[in-house]
């Protein structure tokens, strides 16, 4: 009897074991722990692991989209969340990935990134022009905030190498470098509200201004494709901010490279849109991840075999 109780004990371990060595382990590049891309990532994570059977999923905090698509390029990222405009340089082997094209699917489109231009009452600011000759942070290395940055400084006529004192800091770092005076202005490129944001406009003594800059969508679209469009950071969306501030918006996607199996794709899609309720309590900008905005025409590069099915099944014709 005990032979066959060491026996069965050995191949429940066994069982275990091939159980454990079966569990598909999700790594999930997000952004700054300060923007909307690492709390919104962990929710999703979160209901992956909670919610789809052998799946164990982890939000990693990196500098954001560029990063990002270097990690899924490396296959050190299995999902990640990108700026269109990014995605498109990944997938067109173009801009900071002139070295070669990325082979980029996407899963769904997430939500619209809003351009801040973020500065505080005594800097002098009040129009975009008056960032010359200003210390303004153009956002982290390989982020997209970085990339948009650029294209709209040129956009409205100023050189970041020579018009602004440039520095390169996330959007928590810059708003700290404000509170001590080291920073004038920051660009951040993200949901709506981001914590570093926030958290600069309820200091004491600080009174948020951020910049209107929307005029410059049409040329960045005439330059860079149609990325781009003149959207509204509502009045009171952050702590002293009086008035509606016009900005340039990009759409943000959950993207992973062209080999994943169709049906992890599926499940991906599919957990996060059942469990949408839940991701909204996690960050309001998961409002946004509705089937009406799941297009071809949102997002620049193709939509993955198992995304395509899920959405099939909803009533909506991809390619």
């Amino acid at each position: 009897m005990r032979s066959i109780a060491r026996a069965l004990a050995l191949a429940t371990g066994l069982g275990l074991a091939v159980a454990a060595s079966a569990q598909v382990t999700i790594s999930f590049a997000t952004g700054p722990t300060s923007g909307v891309y690492y709390p919104l990532g962990g929710g999703i994570a979160n209901v992956l692991s909670r919610y789809v059977p052998g799946y164990a999923a982890n939000a990693e905090s990196t500098a954001g989209s560029v990063a990002n698509i270097q990690l899924i390029n490396q296959k050190k990222s299995d999902l990640a969340f990108s700026m269109a405009d990014a995605a498109l340089d990944g997938y067109k082997g173009q801009g900071k990935f002139a070295g070669g094209a990325v082979p980029l699917r996407t899963l769904m489109i997430a939500y619209p990134n809003r351009m801040h231009v973020v500065s505080v009452e005594g800097t002098g600011i009040t129009k975009f022009a008056d960032l010359k000759g200003k210390r303004v942070s153009t956002g982290a290395p390989n982020s997209a905030t970085e990339l948009m940055a650029f294209r709209l400084l040129e956009a409205m006529g100023l050189d970041p190498a020579t018009d602004i004192r440039r520095e390169r800091l996330d959007p928590g770092k810059s708003s700290d470098a404000i509170k001590d005076r080291k920073l004038d202005a920051y660009f951040w490129v993200g949901g709506i509200p981001t914590s570093a944001v926030t958290d600069l406009g309820a200091t004491p003594g600080v009174k948020l201004k951020l910049v209107d800059h929307a005029d410059a969508v049409d040329a960045m679209n005439r330059k860079y494709g149609q990325l781009y469009v003149r959207d509204t950071i509502p009045a009171k969306s952050y702590p002293g901010q009086d008035q509606p501030n016009q900005v340039a918006t990009v759409w943000n996607l959950i993207i992973v490279r062209a080999d994943m199996p169709d049906q992890m794709a599926y499940n991906i899609v599919k957990t996060i849109f059942d469990k949408r309720d839940e991701l909204i309590l996690v960050h309001k900008e998961a409002t946004n991840f509705e089937l009406k905005n799941q297009s071809n025409a949102a997002s620049p590069i193709p939509f993955h075999a198992g995304a395509i099915k899920y959405f099939a099944e909803k009533g909506v014709k991809l390619n």
